[in-house]
């Protein structure tokens, strides 16, 4: 039998919660967990993308999707980024994660938004759709990682069709380490 679970937007209730499944899942580090108090605190902050997964009044797992900017020689286009994810540690491997990735990237659409970009496993994030950035579009990472690993998908297709340029995360991204 399937687990049988609900993704929704979180309420603030739940952010204890959050913080606390995303200080275990990252190995008890706060630093994912101070990502989403500064996302959430920031002007790009979109709260019906902060999304969790939630079994029997449980939150079970979590995506989060915010505002990021590729900088081009033409100015600044308004992007979404992916980060962080997590599922509860005895939850994981059984398709909580791939739901919400899936659930988010169409609640990313439905908003408007053209195009998605993760900092993530390369074997995860493909299956989804996203191929890596810098060699599939032109557009760099803004940190020092190899190519598989800083990927993009196009919500709306060709969306990313001539640009180059470099991703620019907010400040609220400097509480990671």
């Amino acid at each position: 039998m399937a687990l049988e679970y609900i993704i929704r937007p979180e309420t603030p209730s739940d952010y204890k919660e959050i913080s606390l499944i995303n200080y275990l899942a990252f190995g008890n580090k706060p630093n994912e967990a101070n990502l989403i108090e500064a996302i959430r605190k920031s002007e790009l902050f979109i709260p019906e993308l902060s999304l969790v997964a939630v079994k029997d009044g449980e939150i079970i797992g979590l995506i989060l999707f915010s505002q990021i900017f590729i900088e081009t020689n033409e100015g600044e286009i308004p992007t979404i980024g992916l980060a962080p994810m997590s599922v509860k540690l005895e939850y994981q491997g059984i398709g909580i994660g791939s739901e919400l990735v899936k659930v988010g990237l169409q609640a990313c659409g439905k908003l408007g938004f053209s195009h998605v970009f993760v900092l993530g496993h390369s074997n995860f994030y493909p299956k989804f759709g996203f191929v890596p950035s810098q060699t599939s579009f032109g557009i760099e990472c803004p940190y020092s990682v190899e190519d598989p690993y800083f990927m993009a998908i196009e919500l709306k297709e060709d969306s990313l069709k001539g640009i180059k340029g470099k991703v620019r995360y907010p400040p609220a991204f400097e509480t990671v380490s």
